[in-house]
């Protein structure tokens, strides 16, 4: 079911801050700044065919999780190529105490959200050196005539951080450093702060792209955007409207009162000076969106909206932001689904998971 050369190489790395683990990585027959060949290759990928996903769909949702099988770690090599991403992913053993953190923080989601993935998620896989945090892409046609897909998660970037450590990274990387300003995140009380609930977060995240599959809810990443309207879309037009013919972007209904929205980059290149932290969650208040990655794009607007709702409504978790200034607090940000603003979306999720 390969379509590309796989060249392997087993390194072993040690001295990471939790455990050693093994590496495979993958030798491609493009250059890492060959686009066009990267591109085609990913296009023949078995893993795009629901086919590849047979004996996964056949396991217990709780048994999806494993190592990335090397033709998902070729995929995201070309992936990241075409996307001119510098990260090379690799294949890694998953340790039994990290696995047992998976295991857990799976068990413990609400049950309805267990219910909503079983037809859709084809699993939860993990490399090192992803990118980001996690990744979710679709399959071609899912099971039952539903659209599926599949999650990928750094293990190097998860095995290293508790809960608030990584949220409290992921909220500062779109903002350039600033000795005079601080963000701090905090999405469990000290009791809970730990890797499980880390992996647990990031994981709603990711389910929330998997649940988003084929409900018309946003349309589908990777769409051409200035052919599509959003009256079909629901939740999307609740924020954002197409651009124009000449405009391939989605726009938020809120440019005029978030207008540094369209400087927030989250992980890579950072366009926000730190002085202006304070002015984006002001801005930021002014709107419907729930976190400021919510902002980005019409997916992680839902994803990012599932994942907060579920964790503070359902699981009664914390969710703040902390913006600090000369070693002041200057700041504070924190879940919006008591407040007015996102009284729409909260209730477009309420319809959303009871009705399934």
């Amino acid at each position: 079911m390969r379509n590309f050369k796989l060249i392997l190489v087993v390194l072993i790395t040690a001295g990471l801050q939790t455990a050693a683990f093994a590496q495979v990585s993958i030798g491609l027959p493009c250059q890492n700044d060959d686009r066009k060949c990267a591109a085609k290759l990913r296009s023949q990928s078995p893993i795009k065919k629901m086919s590849y996903w047979e004996s996964a769909f056949k396991k217990p949702v709780e048994k999806r999780v494993g190592s990335a099988p090397d033709e998902l770690v070729a995929y995201l090599n070309l992936d990241n190529i075409v996307g001119g991403f510098p990260n090379k992913p690799q294949a890694v053993t998953i340790p039994d105490d990290f696995l047992k953190d998976v295991s857990d923080a799976i068990a413990e989601l609400p049950g309805q959200v267990k219910q909503l993935i079983a037809k859709k998620l084809a699993g939860i896989y993990f490399v090192k050196d992803l990118g980001g945090t996690g990744y979710t892409d679709y399959i071609n046609k899912g099971i039952f005539g539903l659209n599926a897909g599949f999650i990928v998660l750094d293990i190097d970037v998860l095995s290293k951080s508790t809960a608030n450590a990584w949220a409290t990274w992921k909220e500062r990387t779109p903002f350039i450093a600033d000795p005079r300003y601080r963000l701090d995140a905090t999405i469990e009380d000290n009791g809970q702060d730990n890797r499980k609930n880390a992996i647990q977060y990031i994981l709603l995240h990711e389910l929330g792209h998997i649940l988003s599959l084929g409900e018309n809810i946003h349309p589908q990443w990777g769409q051409s955007k200035n052919k599509i309207s959003l009256d079909d879309y629901p939740f999307a037009r609740i924020s954002w409207k197409a651009g124009n013919q000449n405009d391939s972007r989605y726009i938020s209904r809120f440019e005029k009162q978030f207008p540094l929205r369209k400087n927030t980059v989250y992980y890579f290149g950072a366009k926000l000076n730190g002085d202006q932290m304070i002015s984006v969650y002001d801005q930021l208040e002014a709107t419907n969106f729930p976190t400021l990655y919510a902002a980005t794009s019409p997916s992680d607007d839902f994803a990012e909206s599932f994942v907060s709702y579920v964790h503070t409504e359902l699981l009664k978790r914390p969710l703040e932001i902390r913006i600090y200034h000369n070693g002041q607090i200057a700041k504070t940000y924190k879940s919006c689904w008591e407040e007015k603003r996102c009284a729409t979306k909260r209730k477009f999720l309420e319809a959303f998971l009871e009705s399934r």
